[in-house]
């Protein structure tokens, strides 16, 4: 038992030393590989030509500010050259030994630390190979800007020398901008042939800057000097001599302000000038467009004189004749309303309205004689007479409209009249013709408001006639009349009507009721009090209610059914 127990012992003891050993293999050989990727990385960073390319950038001779950056950039790759790899390559022989003595926490933590160690060192050869970089790039995007800018400069110079006529004014003050600029580019050349292309960078933006504002401000001069210098002198002359002219030959303007404002945009253009000689372009454009206004309203004042006075010679005789006709109609109606008032009630105020109209004539004749004085002796301003020709011509055309519409409204009245005698008899006879159909159905008798509502409309008829027998006749009474009588007849025919069928059909409605009156007991009562209504109070339509109610009670449907008999055979039963 005891044996057992030490060999047993003896085999555990065996496994846990295999299995440490196992486990210390396996943590060496993962710390092993870890360092030779450390290793390969550092080897890796060491072989980027990083000397390579701080010589390239010292064979260009920066000076200045290039110069500073340079040797910011170089001094930091020394001191990872030097004392960075020699550190790390210290800490990874340190790590080598910890590792084959098994010491793998220390190891742990000492590879953390080298793999932090060498991704710094690689994120600042990085930072240094980019700052290189831009050094060497510096100098030739500062080649490739500056002949871009000088050809522009050169392209503006010589546009600006070759034709100095067409700036004008301004021609003195771009040649001094021009030759700021070209000092710019001096002094840029300078720096960048001393090496400090850095420093040139910032001369060159400035020179390009100041390159490109003059180009945008010496494609506006021409154009504005042309408009100032040659235009506009020659608008203002135009409208000088043309101001003249018009007033030699009689033009009167009113509120005369053309020679003034003549003299004041002379004054403006010359002012503007100035300020275009100090290339204060955005400042003359804005002037020009002022200018060009002002003197656009000037033509506008001749222009409108001129078609003024065209107008005045054009219409002076459709004003004369359309005046002396509407005169001339206005009296012709003033007799035609005398002549009618003595037959007829003129109630909308006809005779105002036409006195009216020859008013407005007489005020109209008496401008047009004073305008014509104005004409004869030279003093009337053409855009004025223009205007109350216009407003006459207009005001004569809204009299004619009246004076037909009023003339209009009069000449129909004998028609109107004569149509309502007729009409009188046509009631008449419809009055007779509804009276005989009512006595042939031989009812016991007539509703007292079928009677009332029939003398009412043969006392409207009567009133009629006696208004058209007046001496004189108000013709909107009489077709107020005329339309009253019209409805009445059409009422009186719907009621002759409805107490016509409504008796026949009671009649009916009692036939057939019979075969109920001794079985249903409210059938007799209905039909007795149907037969007083229609009998005793001659209330037709009452009567035919209470029996159909009655009926329909018993037989649903019967009433609608005798309806539709009777009126499919009405013609025939009455």
């Amino acid at each position: 038992m005891n044996t057992k127990f030490w060999l047993w012992l003896i085999l555990i003891v065996i496994i846990l030393a295999a299995g440490t050993y196992l486990a210390a293999f396996f943590m060496r050989r993962k710390n092993q590989d870890r360092l030779e990727d450390l290793e390969k990385r550092k080897i890796a960073l060491f072989d980027l030509p990083v000397l390579e390319e701080v010589d390239d950038v010292k064979k260009m001779h920066l000076v200045g500010q290039s110069q500073n950056t340079f040797r910011e950039w170089n001094q930091k790759w020394i001191d990872i050259s030097t004392i960075s790899f020699a550190e790390l390559e210290s800490l990874i022989f340190e790590i080598e030994n910890l590792n084959e003595t098994f010491r793998f926490i220390k190891v742990k933590d000492s590879i953390e630390e080298a793999e932090l160690t060498l991704k710094t060192m690689e994120e600042e050869v990085e930072e240094i190979r980019q700052g290189l970089s831009d050094l060497r790039e510096s100098e030739v995007r500062n080649s490739e800007a500056v002949q871009q800018a000088l050809d522009a400069y050169e392209t503006i110079s010589e546009s600006v020398t070759s034709d100095p006529d067409k700036y004008g004014v301004s021609y003195k003050e771009l040649e001094k901008q021009i030759q700021n600029v070209e000092r710019d580019f001096t002094q840029f050349v300078a720096l960048n042939t001393a090496g400090d292309p850095m420093e040139a960078r910032t001369v060159l933006e400035k020179a390009e800057i100041r390159t490109y504002e003059i180009q945008e401000i010496i494609d506006q001069v021409p154009p504005l000097f042309e408009t100032l210098d040659k235009v506009f002198p020659k608008q203002l002359k135009e409208i000088k001599d043309g101001y003249a002219a018009l007033n030699k030959d009689h033009y009167v303007f009113e509120n005369d302000v053309v020679q003034v404002n003549v003299d004041k945009l002379d004054g403006k253009v010359r002012s503007t000038l100035m300020n275009l000689e100090k290339l204060e372009v955005e400042n003359v454009g804005k002037l020009n467009v002022e200018i060009a206004k002002e003197i656009d309203q000037l033509y506008d004042i001749m222009q409108r004189e001129i078609e003024a006075r065209h107008y005045v010679n054009e219409n002076k005789t459709t004003l004369v004749n359309f005046l002396e006709h509407a005169d001339k109609n206005n009296h012709l109606i003033l007799i035609e309303l005398d002549h009618v008032s003595q037959s007829y009630v003129l109630n909308s105020n006809e005779l105002g309205k036409v006195r009216g109209f020859q008013a407005q004539m007489e005020e109209m004749q008496k401008e047009f004689d004073a305008t014509e004085e104005k004409l004869k002796n030279k003093q009337a301003v053409f855009s004025q007479v223009a205007a109350f020709y216009r407003e006459s011509l207009d005001q004569l055309k809204d009299i004619e409209e009246g004076q037909i519409e009023t003339g209009q409204s009069v000449k129909d009245f004998a028609p109107r009249e004569r149509d309502a005698v007729k009409k009188i008899d046509d009631y008449e006879l419809e009055l007779r013709t509804l009276k005989r159909h009512i006595e042939k159905q031989r009812l016991p008798g007539i509703p007292s408001s079928y009677l009332e509502f029939f003398f009412v409309a043969g006392e409207r008829i009567e009133e009629l006639s006696r208004e058209l027998n007046k001496i004189r006749i108000d013709m909107s009474h009489i077709d107020r009349l005329v339309g009253l009588c019209e409805e009445d007849i059409a009422t009186l025919k719907e009621k002759t009507n409805n107490l016509i069928d409504s008796a026949a059909l009671t009649e009916q409605m009692i036939q057939h009721a019979n075969r109920f009156r001794f079985s249903h007991p409210e059938i007799k009562n209905a039909i007795d009090r149907s037969l007083s209504l229609f009998s005793r109070e001659h209330l037709y339509e009452d009567a035919l209610d209470t029996i159909s109610e009655a009926i329909e009670r018993i037989e649903p449907g019967v009433t609608e059914r005798i309806r539709k008999y009777y009126f499919e055979n009405k013609d025939n039963m009455i």
